[in-house]
């Protein structure tokens, strides 16, 4: 079993952040790992839609389809893989801090199949670096953009 929760304080409303965060065409700019975003649908990200993901990890190129299982505007997005290497759910979280910020909480958990189940214990710490350091470009793309009128940041 795989299950690693990061978080991490990010100085912007959590509306912003969650707006660029959950929209999947966003992904590449914050995840290291992810190569391209593709939607599979044309309207909003919302219940079971999807999207398919290329990413590397650990060496290999892997392509997997996530689909949106449960959505809560600006507040909670659960995404589980519809197909891929291994069964997999990723949950982002929002909520605001004391200081008009935004606690995001990042949470990948699933059971490896094959070979991958014995390296469960190794993709668990590989993940949670990977995850913290993905928090991290967040905060710095999203703290980096200029405010609007509103004094609010643009999610792009």
């Amino acid at each position: 079993m795989v299950d690693v929760t990061t978080s991490l304080e990010i100085a912007r409303p959590r509306a912003a952040v969650a707006a660029f965060a959950m929209d999947p065409v966003n992904v590449p700019h914050w995840y290291a790992n992810i190569r391209s975003v593709e939607r599979l649908g044309t309207g909003p990200f919302e219940v079971g839609e999807r999207a398919v993901f290329e990413a590397v990890f650990a060496g290999r190129t892997l392509r997997y389809v996530y689909e949106v299982r449960e959505r809560e505007e600006g507040r909670l997005l659960i995404m589980s893989t519809a197909d891929g290497p291994f069964p997999m759910r990723t949950t982002y979280r929002f909520s605001d801090t004391a200081e008009g910020g935004t606690l995001m909480e990042l949470r990948n958990d699933g059971e490896p199949r094959g070979f991958s189940r014995i390296a469960a214990p190794a993709m668990s710490a590989m993940m949670r670096r990977e995850n913290r350091k993905d928090l991290r470009r967040l905060r710095a793309h999203l703290e980096a953009q200029p405010e609007d009128s509103d004094g609010q940041r643009p999610s792009r």
